[in-house]
């Protein structure tokens, strides 16, 4: 396993910082710190790149598709334009935007993406586990806060047959969102460590579940 460039690291830790300092809170700052923090410890167990680790994990939601009307290939772009610029080298770049392209949920739904490396799999997890859990639930309300969704509405079943396109546009209320995605995610992990990790949080959210639902039926 390689060492980190400290230099690149900072300075890629502060374009991140100015690039999202308006961002939902779902999807700001102190989520990229809490997905690289979680990709330094999953990457202990794995043979990988750390540098490739850490500018993917730091890069990763420059620019969300859910924020720049859907476009899929800007992460990318400016991910790599600021590479550049830190003299990074090529074959780097290629491969964290690589993983920038290819490492979103919605893209499983993609049946072609051939693209795959360990790196990928350690920072993959990393952004899954915080979408998981205590911290988890509080992103995906305040998302759906933030998209003025119903929490809750018994009338709409949660669409556990979707297409992407269908998952990138849907409005379904907050609470389909644990179906359609985040209690699939456990079995999704690719690394021995975001597995373990991955099954405590998964039992937290259908604890909440269980909770939230005596509560609307007025069962507590």
């Amino acid at each position: 396993m390689t060492t980190l460039d400290a230099k690149l690291t900072e300075a890629t830790i502060d374009f991140v910082k100015t690039e999202l300092k308006n961002a939902e809170g779902g999807h700001d700052w102190f989520h990229i710190e809490r997905v690289y923090k979680n990709s330094l410890l999953i990457a202990e167990q794995e043979n990988v790149d750390l540098t490739v680790v850490a500018l993917a994990a730091l890069l990763h939601d420059i620019a969300d598709p859910k924020f720049h009307d859907g476009d899929e290939t800007l992460g990318s772009k400016v991910a790599s334009t600021f590479l550049i610029k830190q003299n990074v080298a090529p074959e780097i770049i290629k491969h964290v935007t690589q993983i920038i392209d290819n490492m979103s949920f919605k893209n499983s739904f993609d049946l072609n993406t051939s693209f795959n490396s360990k790196e990928m799999e350690v920072v993959q997890d990393a952004d899954r586990l915080d979408a998981i859990g205590a911290v988890g639930i509080a992103r995906c309300f305040n998302y759906g806060g933030f998209k003025n969704r119903a929490l809750y509405n018994p009338e709409i079943e949660p669409n556990l047959a979707m297409s992407k396109s269908e998952y990138k546009n849907s409005e379904a209320p907050t609470i389909n969102h644990f179906y359609e995605k985040l209690l699939l995610l456990k079995d999704k992990m690719n690394t021995k460590t975001g597995k373990q990790i991955a099954t405590e949080r998964h039992l937290y959210m259908e604890g909440f579940l269980k909770q939230f639902f005596a509560e609307w039926e007025g069962n507590l």
